[in-house]
């Protein structure tokens, strides 16, 4: 189901500056103009940052951690200075998802749902600030102490993608500031609005000057700097695999620590006993949501040989009635793809499939809705594991099914790639579910569910997914070094003297 977009009408688009050391700056580069990919129009302009802006703000970031207070305040200082700022993310929550719809292209009611699991992080991060702490061992002896210390690593680079401006920035951020570090962040210079309007909301909330600095801009521009640069102790990075690599070979000059969540190509693993009702529903949000550019997409149906060819009709069924269009409209379901290019790719991998004996079940070409770039939900049966789309991440609206007969062989599918981010298992049968979940290789494994999160629960990869672990009470923990301190009491006898 499709709906042709309306222009975009009284709009005037916004000029963004960057934040360095607590003031608003223009930059030393030129500007770069972001296109609505639902719109066809500019929408926003921000700065082009350069390697000298990163390079002040990185300087920033070290004073600020160095010399400055936000590292010395107590836990609860740090806490309710995050719970202002997740107090006036949801004050100005319509603002940022409108800046995240007409930015990346994504509906509208999906961006203030997002914006809502946003504040939620933030304020959990905040309670983290007052639980953060180590560890004590009266264990060793009566001469003996040990007390194992949390400290601030220092000063973090923070990467963040297109595809969730503000989701993901609130992942990383409030951990960060609540562990007590200093950040420099650079969004994607396609989203950076959304990120933007955070540095407002920041320092009136009562961040110090220079404890956050947001830089716009490209990677090899920007993002080379912030991840070799010598005062930077560490980098968290989401994004596309192969950037992962890139990003950890710079941090690797100066032994930075570094975190990465990267792509994934998730199997959903169905058994004829499951729930089939409730399972489709499920692979049409897995496949489609945030128009499939998503790394936790469910963009691999691995379904029973007895049941794949009425499930993939049932599902091609469903799918027609997915609402894309407009990304304002707050009925919309799917919307714009990000910039022409990534169509064109998209499209490529269909194609591919295609060439490769797969058949288009569903859509499988662009749709013209008057203004900007969609892409129809598309279905690809009859793929092999060994096709490219079936093994790499497409990150559009593109579902492969495969099939299987035993438990031995869906698993062998499911992990027969080099992604490990998430999985699905569907049965009635309990045993079935945590057998597969035992031996699918992913972070998180969801039984009789697709895309379910929570704040409290750690998020990330295996294998080339990434390395580390987002979200969860540990999240905070991320950020910080361990200090031993050994400490003895009373007299101690001398090496020398036992001569």
């Amino acid at each position: 189901m499709t709906a042709h977009v309306k222009p975009l009408t009284d709009f005037t688009a916004r000029d963004f500056r960057m934040l360095i050391d607590g003031a608003w700056t223009e930059g030393a580069g030129n500007v770069i103009e972001r296109v609505a990919p639902g719109h066809g129009v500019t929408v926003s302009r921000y700065p082009a940052g350069t390697k000298a802006d990163a390079g002040r703000a990185i300087a920033a970031a070290r004073h600020a951690f160095d010399d400055g207070s936000w590292p010395r305040m107590t836990g609860a200082e740090r806490s309710n200075i995050l719970l202002k700022a997740a107090d006036i993310i949801a004050a100005r929550a319509d603002d940022l998802a409108f800046l995240d719809c007409i930015e990346s292209g994504k509906p509208i009611s999906q961006a203030k749902g997002e914006l809502a699991g946003a504040a939620d992080i933030w304020r959990y991060a905040a309670a983290l600030a007052r639980d953060l702490h180590g560890e004590s061992y009266n264990t060793l002896g009566q001469g003996t102490l040990g007390v194992v210390l949390r400290e601030a690593i220092g000063v973090v680079s923070i990467i963040t993608p297109w595809n969730f401006p503000f989701l993901i920035v609130s992942q990383k951020l409030p951990f960060a500031l609540a562990a007590g570090c200093t950040a420099v962040v650079k969004p994607s210079e396609l989203t950076s609005g959304s990120t933007l309007v955070l540095g407002e909301i920041l320092i009136e909330a009562g961040v110090p000057a220079g404890v956050v600095n947001i830089l716009t801009g490209t990677g090899p521009e920007v993002g080379s700097v912030m991840t070799t640069h010598p005062d930077v102790d560490m980098v968290s990075f989401t994004g596309s695999t192969g950037v992962g690599r890139l990003t950890m070979a710079n941090a690797a000059q100066t032994l930075k620590k570094v975190s990465l969540e990267l792509g994934g190509k998730n199997p959903q693993i169905v058994f004829p006993e499951a729930d089939l009702d409730a399972f489709v529903d499920a692979a049409v949000f897995g496949a489609y949501f945030n128009a499939g550019e998503c790394c936790n997409a469910g963009s691999r149906l691995i379904l029973h040989r007895s049941i794949a060819g009425e499930v993939t009709a049932r599902i091609a069924e469903l799918s027609k009635k997915v609402k894309v269009g407009d990304p304002l409209d707050p009925a919309t379901q799917v919307g714009a793809i990000i910039t022409p290019q990534h169509l064109e790719k998209i499209g490529g991998y269909v194609d591919g499939a295609a060439k490769a004996g797969a058949s288009v079940a569903l859509g499988g070409a662009a749709l013209d809705l008057g203004l900007g770039q969609f892409m129809a939900p598309t279905i690809l049966s009859g793929v092999t594991p060994d096709m490219a789309v079936a093994r790499e991440e497409v990150f559009g609206p593109v579902l492969s099914v495969l099939t299987f007969e035993t438990t031995d062989e869906a698993v062998r599918i499911a992990n027969a790639i080099d992604y490990g981010l998430s999985a699905g298992v569907w049965s009635r049968d309990f045993d079935t579910c945590l057998t597969i979940g035992r031996r699918v290789r992913a972070g998180t494994v969801w039984m009789n569910t697709f895309m379910d999160g929570a704040s409290e629960l750690p998020f990330g990869g295996y294998r080339q997914s990434g390395l580390g672990r987002e979200l969860g009470r540990h999240a905070v923990e991320d950020y910080t070094e361990t200090k031993t301190f050994n400490m003895h009491i009373g007299a101690r006898t001398g090496w020398w003297m036992q001569r």
